[in-house]
């Protein structure tokens, strides 16, 4: 088995736990299943790559767009540390002063946070304000 086969191997299980995290999270929000696409951990596009703070291998783990664009990614660390994020790029379902920006997932070992990356919508400057 090469390197990258192992490596996804023995990451796969957690993969599927952030992925699952991912979607809980965005559901806690109060999205639909269908108002965005789903972090799957079986249709990411998997890479080694060299960490460049440490030098160790990482496995990277990319979801694109129909266009080729990167609207998510899953990132394992030599060390056990781990990431993971999935554009969202919509205002937010039941608050409207609020902009979905993304959905991230990170820790270590059994470690796992999930929070969404929220930013204050700005308001429309062709609109008076009180």
């Amino acid at each position: 088995m090469n390197a990258l086969k192992q490596r996804l191997a023995d990451c796969r299980p957690l993969a599927e736990t952030l992925c699952n995290a991912l979607r809980t999270e965005t559901a806690k929000l109060g999205f639909g299943t269908n108002d965005l696409p789903a972090a799957d951990a079986g249709t990411a596009a998997y890479r080694l790559e060299s960490d460049p703070a440490s030098g160790s291998e990482s496995l990277l783990g990319e979801w694109h767009d129909r266009h080729g664009y990167r609207i998510g990614m899953l990132l394992f660390h030599g060390d056990g540390s781990f990431f993971a994020e999935h554009d969202i790029a919509k205002p937010h379902p039941t608050d409207p002063s609020l902009f979905v920006e993304a959905i991230e997932a990170w820790g270590r070992d059994n470690q796992l946070c999930c929070e969404p990356r929220l930013l204050s919508m700005i308001e429309d400057a062709d609109q008076p304000t009180d």
